[in-house]
């Protein structure tokens, strides 16, 4: 696993994350188009590398109201458009895609963007994408785990002898390009339960937990049974060799109200369009608590 480079003047890094959602204004009821959408998140990316941001990520989701289905093309994008700051997918399904083209695909990246690359390897929590390419969604866990652990096996080594269940099997091939360290950072994402954060520290990966909200200590009990899992199977458990990040909804103005007014009917909408129901009113009023995992308010 390639050597994860966190922020030498800190432990911490901040980063943004986008799906490409492609949704209506809810204050002027139309939506931007496809080109306009794509290249918005383009620009966000440039201006969190000037504004020295540590990451910035995209992720895919196959199905209406969202634009980076081709989420590595994207990345590309912002990897020619950007300098420093750290290149990743904030999902790349993993469970629907065959691992050897996202190695590919991610190696290029990186060496497109001089060693800014990483990977977070998702299963999908919504499932157009397996309708789209013909999986079944009863293969759900047993399509990730393999193919993660594919993944994790052409991180490791240049020539590969592999068989499977959900993919055709590798005879002694060799694997190109290389990043350029050889190996790219590969991060688990995680949705919440206790019982995936245990699987990422008995890999040994990074993990990446993902909410839509509620106490921030709900992540706790996640990140203690991952560190012990880790020990367990014999890892560095430290934060240093074993970092965490959490992705949470963020959004910010002058004031906690104004942030509020601003941005409730966009969350709101967007829930309603991807998800059928609308974001709980009760649970939002509580995001500018610090203790929660919805961060909305002013910069203080």
């Amino acid at each position: 696993m390639a050597k994860l480079e966190m922020n030498k003047n800190t432990p911490l890094e901040f980063g943004l994350y986008s799906l490409g959602d492609h949704l209506l204004n809810p204050f002027k009821g139309e939506k931007v188009s496809y080109e306009q959408r794509i290249n918005e998140i383009i620009e966000a990316s440039k201006l969190a590398d000037e504004a020295g941001i540590d990451v910035f990520a995209v992720g895919e989701s196959h199905q209406e109201h969202f634009t980076t289905q081709a989420h590595t093309v994207v990345l590309g994008a912002i990897a020619q458009a950007t300098k420093h700051i750290k290149v990743s997918s904030s999902s790349t399904i993993i469970s629907a895609t065959d691992p050897v083209r996202v190695f590919e695909d991610f190696a290029t990246l990186d060496l497109i963007s001089h060693g800014r690359a990483e990977i977070v390897a998702g299963r999908a929590s919504r499932t157009g994408i397996f309708d789209l390419f013909g999986y079944d969604l009863k293969d759900y866990d047993e399509l990730f785990e393999e193919k993660l652990g594919l993944l994790l096996e052409l991180n490791k080594t240049e020539r590969i002898t592999w068989s499977g269940k959900y993919r055709p099997e590798l005879r002694n091939m060799k694997i190109f390009p290389r990043p350029i360290d050889n190996t790219l950072p590969i991060w688990r994402a995680v949705g919440g339960p206790p019982a995936s954060a245990i699987k990422a520290g008995k890999q040994g990966v990074p993990m990446m937990i993902t909410t839509l909200g509620g106490p921030a200590m709900n992540f706790k009990g996640s990140i203690d049974a991952y560190r012990q899992a880790a020990i367990e199977a014999g890892f560095d458990a430290s934060p240093k060799s074993l970092p965490v990040s959490t992705a949470s909804l963020f959004y910010t103005a002058e004031t906690t109200q104004d942030a509020m007014r601003e941005f409730y009917p966009h969350l709101n909408t967007g829930m309603s369009f991807i998800r059928g129901v609308g974001y709980p009113k009760q649970q939002f009023a509580n995001s500018p608590d610090y203790r929660e995992a919805l961060m909305v308010g002013s910069p203080q």
